[in-house]
């Protein structure tokens, strides 16, 4: 099964600097957290912050090629979680209708969804491998934290970014 979300944060890892993506999903407070490189965040969030470059940035370029194609995006889905590596696919459908389906980073379908205007799903299965993998810290007592709970603290009230 999977199920709708939406960019609720964009933000860096305080510990590696590393730039996550919150998703949430759309009926729930589940949110998943994504470490994406620095490239492609700074391409979702000027994208979420509807700046245009001077010139097509990669993944503009990439929708620019999907629309002259007479290509359109129906959606992405992050697909799966393996070795604490997501992946993702961009599902697309051509002018005669025919559904093609391309494999790609999280990050990189991201920022395309956003681009095409297209949902973004994630597979259930992703969600609660990711439960079992998210990085842990440990509290002054000795205890160790960073259930799921914890994300909404961590992002704070910042609401669901525009989409």
């Amino acid at each position: 099964m999977e199920i709708e979300v939406k960019i609720r944060a964009l933000m860096m890892d305080p510990n590696s600097g590393t730039p996550i993506i919150i998703l949430k999903d759309v009926q729930s407070e589940t949110m998943l957290p994504i470490w994406v490189g620095a490239y492609e965040a700074n391409a979702i969030a000027l994208e979420i912050e509807k700046i245009a470059p001077p010139r097509p940035m990669t993944h503009d370029l990439l929708r620019n090629l999907i629309v002259e194609l007479g290509v359109r995006v129906e959606r992405v889905v992050v697909t799966s979680l393996r070795d604490n590596t997501f992946f993702a696919v961009i599902e697309m459908r051509n002018s005669e209708g025919e559904r093609m389906v391309l494999d790609s980073r999280p990050s990189d379908a991201i920022a395309l969804a956003l681009r095409a205007d297209c949902p973004i799903y994630v597979d259930m299965e992703v969600i609660k491998a990711s439960r079992n993998t998210l990085p842990t810290e440990e509290s002054e007592e000795g205890e160790l934290s960073g259930s799921e709970e914890e994300w909404p603290d961590v992002i704070g009230e910042a609401g669901d970014l525009p989409m």
